[in-house]
């Protein structure tokens, strides 16, 4: 149903101030109109938990409702369709070959980008009342903000009795339905180079924007730059952390000579360095 439960607006959209209220409902628990999906979601993970099944893997579809002045607005409200996930228990079925982890942050964020590959996908550090302010992030996508995602607020998990916290996303369906034409390019039959480089930073420094300046400001003959490994511990300063990126070189025209790679290299790190204040890790 698209009414639901107003607790389900104060808790998981902050909601309290303007809840869309239905004039004649049909139950007392499903008397606004939902403005996430986010609730329904918890919903079916308690109805599963009470059940005993504790490892949950569901998503959504459907209508969020918010007021508008937008006059072309169809009775006052934007009615974006959503798509929502969450993923509760184990990352993995139980078996032989892993370890039993919970599934986290990451688990549910590779799900999001296997949806939408080859697209300028980023995630920024966002504050959100439905999830827990140290593991959330604000999903991005060619520059527009389209949806949240992280593990959700300990308060709610409480509240819920949820145990492990479950992990969310909620984003606009629009962009799922858009597919850009490829742009062909020739594949090199020389092979590729790769190297690694790994940067002291501050401690408090976010990794997408160093991410988005090393690619934006990298040699053409770059093709990869992949964050592999995050370390703070033994042997580094306490305020600061190690980011090592995975550097991929290729050209169609021959093989890379050293002098080119190291130039290259030295290239981004000039770039860690001004912008960043990052130092090359011994």
């Amino acid at each position: 149903y698209s009414f639901v439960d107003a607790a389900w607006e104060a808790d998981f959209s902050d909601n309290t101030s303007s809840p869309i209220l239905l004039a004649n409902p049909i139950a007392s628990q499903m008397g606004v109109m939902r403005s996430s999906l986010i609730g329904g979601l918890v919903n079916t993970l308690t109805y599963n938990l009470k059940r005993r099944t504790d490892r949950v893997r569901i998503f959504e579809i459907g209508r969020c409702f918010h007021p508008t002045q937008d006059k072309n607005a169809i009775a006052g409200f934007h009615q974006p369709q959503r798509l929502a996930a969450l993923c509760a228990g184990t990352a993995l079925p139980v078996q032989w070959g892993e370890k039993s982890r919970p599934v986290d942050f990451y688990d549910i964020k590779a799900d999001l980008e296997a949806m939408l590959p080859n697209r300028s996908l980023r995630f920024e550090k966002h504050a959100h009342p439905a999830l827990h302010p140290g593991r959330s992030a604000r999903v991005i996508l060619d520059g527009q903000s389209i949806g949240i995602l992280g593990e959700l607020h300990p308060a709610q998990v409480q509240k819920y009795e949820l145990g492990t916290p479950p992990v969310v996303f909620e984003i606009d369906l629009a962009p799922l339905t858009e597919h850009p034409l490829p742009n062909y390019q020739p594949v090199s039959r020389f092979p590729s180079v790769e190297r690694d480089l790994a940067l002291l930073v501050a401690q408090e420094q976010a990794v997408q924007p160093l991410l988005d300046a090393l690619r934006q400001g990298a040699s053409p003959l770059i093709r990869h730059i992949e964050l592999f490994d995050l370390y703070q511990g033994k042997a580094i300063d306490e305020n600061k952390k190690s980011l090592a990126f995975r550097v991929v070189m290729q050209d169609t025209a021959g093989t890379l000579a050293d002098a080119v790679v190291d130039g290259a290299i030295q290239e981004l790190l000039a770039i860690a360095t001004q912008k960043f204040n990052a130092a090359l890790r011994s």
